[in-house]
């Protein structure tokens, strides 16, 4: 493992829309075609999930939500959680035996389509679509089932 630490497999998704149900994608740089909302591992295990949320969406999209920001009462814990198993090609960054991941849901609602910042060894393209559309755009069973939620959500 090159001395990096072993993933933690629990992780957070967070579908960021804006009012008008449009939902922004973005294209894994690892994975032709692979268009995902904002996920990400906790980095300790007593990471506390929100915290998670917040760190993912600025690392991969340069969006801030953190306590204090415009947008933190907006980053919404959907209380939803799916448990799949792990791809086998990233499997290898989990600990041995490790074949199961559990992800945790959120939603962050901005005012308006904003243009995210990307990290090109992440993510090499993003773009907005109508919250149907970007389900059906997405790689993910469980990313575009949560996508499908939105509605529910939305107040």
């Amino acid at each position: 493992m090159s001395g990096r630490p072993w993933k933690i497999p629990e992780s957070v998704l967070v579908v960021i829309h804006t009012p008008a149900l449009e939902v922004l994608l973005i294209r894994r740089a690892d994975a032709e075609n692979f268009w995902q909302s904002v996920t990400g591992s906790k980095d300790d295990v007593d990471e506390p999930l929100a915290l998670t949320a917040v760190r993912e969406v600025a690392e991969e999209t340069g969006i801030d939500c953190r306590e204090g920001s415009a947008l933190a009462c907006h980053l919404q814990d959907w209380h939803l959680q799916n448990v799949y198993e792990i791809y086998p090609r990233w499997r290898s960054r989990y600990a041995p035996g490790v074949t199961h991941n559990t992800e945790h849901l959120f939603g962050l609602c901005v005012p308006e389509r904003l243009t995210p910042r990307l990290d090109p060894r992440e993510h090499t393209d993003w773009r907005w679509l109508p919250y149907q559309e970007a389900a059906d755009a997405c790689f993910s069973p469980s990313n575009a089932e949560a996508i499908l939620l939105l509605p529910k959500f939305v107040k």
